[in-house]
């Protein structure tokens, strides 16, 4: 008899696990059945804001096709809630008065807008109301509401300076928009970027035609009297800053009511284990933005130092994969111990995607050249204290920092600097030691350096979000892919952020270079 999975939500993550569950259905080793409580189809959210502004369609960004994966067996049921999850019984009850039997249990809930607390809004982070003229931008309703203002060259308001915003307010200033960032700090991305690196980047921001309200905190929202839509964004310095739409741009977190409600531990995840099951039970999993790997074990070392959820797509979809093979094997009764464990999630890499800014960021870049405690912190038993490499052109907009230890990359920024920011990713992401003379890294942006020719290193990652090679791309292109989007269904490249997008073509374009050449 097959066994009955059934997964509550349907994102990008849940997506790819379906995905890779579609052989166990076609061979009848399992049943899926899939509750979304959206209307449509799984669709890439992170490129929510690009559709706002017209660089994309619905359907580009579509993920799933739910009349294709009828076909196919799974049981598809969109537009509808999981009011709770009744573990006695193994079941999900549903908004619509059915319920779905499970014999395995994925949580893929993902993660909700966070709303603050400001008056003309309701706060409440289940079912905040919205009022007319401001959105969280996080559905397809979403982007046409900033798509009817960038079509029509209003003000938008952006609060929040964190990437998405920052990505959502340049690509809305470039298509004609008025867009002014607020955000509560010196600088934007005031958590994840040095001061240097910020303030190189907010002139930056300023150049491509963004305003930037730094250390503001906002207090409430007026409304038109004539429609009740939004008309300002207020300040507790008692200013305001007019606007016909504001974005809302403050961060996510995970959404774990429904584990909440039934009883699972939480933390700022669904605490999962290394098998990505919730913690004292095995019959119920969790991945993606909803997931908190943590291990019951208090004497666990690798999750002595674990965070929440990393909020990116990437370590989602590699967890989809690796426990679509693990329920496939316990439902065939295979022995899961012979399965080779959840590969670590690697340190996140921040990259800012926009036409005429490029962006950097990993690891921990705070220390500054300078600062001998910083630079002596953590030199214990035996380690190597830090060093800190930082050179800047303000004038031109380039700014790059190098923190490393016993020559080995643990931090970085590049602002302006794409080809030395790409190479200083792959060092950081192999763990690899940088060249003693460090001015070899900003030499690939010298004017000898040709812009668009790929990586250096061709089995180097390009698309960080599916972990796709450079070599993998060059030969799906050699194999007659000749445009982003075949490279795209071919290998799953740029179906994540977008990020690598321009990196694509470059190969592409490489490659017909070559064979016109020949």
């Amino acid at each position: 008899m097959s066994e009955q999975i059934v997964i509550v939500g349907f994102g990008p993550v849940a997506a790819r696990l379906v995905d890779e569950l579609l052989p166990a259905v076609r061979s009848g080793l399992v049943t899926l059945a899939v509750v979304g409580e959206e209307a449509e189809a799984a669709y890439n959210r992170v490129l929510v804001a690009d559709l706002g502004v017209g660089r994309t369609t619905a359907e580009a960004l579509a993920l799933a096709d739910a009349a294709t994966l009828a076909c196919e067996g799974v049981d598809i049921r969109l537009g509808v809630r999981v009011r709770r999850v009744d573990r006695a019984r193994q079941q999900v009850i549903l908004s619509d008065g059915g319920a779905v039997r499970y014999d395995r249990l994925v949580f893929a809930t993902g993660s909700r807008p966070v709303i603050p607390n400001l008056t003309g809004i309701n706060p409440d982070p289940v079912h905040p109301v919205l009022p007319a003229g401001v959105t969280a931008l996080r559905d397809l309703r979403d982007a046409e509401v900033l798509r009817r203002a960038v079509d029509g060259g209003k003000r938008v308001v952006v609060l929040g300076g964190g990437v998405l915003g920052l990505e959502t307010a340049l690509a809305a200033a470039e298509e004609g928009a008025t867009v002014t960032v607020v955000h509560n700090g010196p600088h934007p991305l005031g958590r994840t970027i040095d001061r240097g690196g910020g303030a190189v980047l907010a002139a930056g921001l300023r150049r491509c035609g963004v305003r930037m309200a730094g250390n503001a905190r906002s207090t409430g929202v007026e409304h038109n009297a004539a429609d009740g839509g939004f008309s300002a964004l207020l300040l507790d310095d008692g200013s305001a800053i007019d606007g016909d739409l504001l974005v809302l741009s403050c961060g996510v977190r995970p959404r774990t009511e429904l584990a909440e409600g039934c009883g699972l531990s939480t933390s700022a995840g669904i605490l999962v284990d290394h098998k990505l099951r919730a913690h004292h039970e095995p019959h119920i999993f969790a991945i993606g933005d909803c997931a908190e790997v943590r291990c019951p074990d208090p004497e666990c070392a690798a999750c002595r130092n674990a965070r929440g959820p990393s909020g990116l797509v990437g370590p989602g979809w590699r967890q989809a994969e690796w426990l679509a093979e693990y329920l496939a094997l316990l439902a065939a009764g295979g022995d899961a111990a012979l399965l080779p464990a959840l590969p670590a999630e690697q340190p996140g890499v921040i990259v800012l995607k926009a036409r005429g800014m490029n962006m950097a960021v990993a690891g921990e870049n705070s220390a500054d050249p300078w600062d001998e405690d910083a630079l002596a912190a953590g030199a214990v038993n035996e380690r190597p204290r830090l060093q800190v490499a930082q050179w800047a052109d303000p004038e031109h907009g380039r700014y790059v920092k190098m923190t490393t230890r016993g020559g080995v990359l643990e931090g970085l920024v590049a602002v302006g600097m794409p080809r030395t920011a790409a190479e200083l990713v792959g060092l950081f992401e192999r763990g690899a030691e940088l060249p003693a003379d460090r001015s070899l890294l900003l030499r690939l942006d010298g004017p000898d350096q040709l812009p668009g020719s790929g990586p250096a290193d061709p089995q180097g990652t390009v698309c960080r979000c599916a972990g796709v090679s450079g070599a993998a791309i060059a030969g799906a292109v050699e194999e007659g892919c000749s445009t982003v989007a075949e490279v795209s269904t071919a290998t799953r490249a740029g179906t994540g952020c977008g990020g690598c997008h321009e990196d694509i073509k470059g190969l592409i374009e490489k490659h017909f270079q070559a064979v016109s050449a020949a």
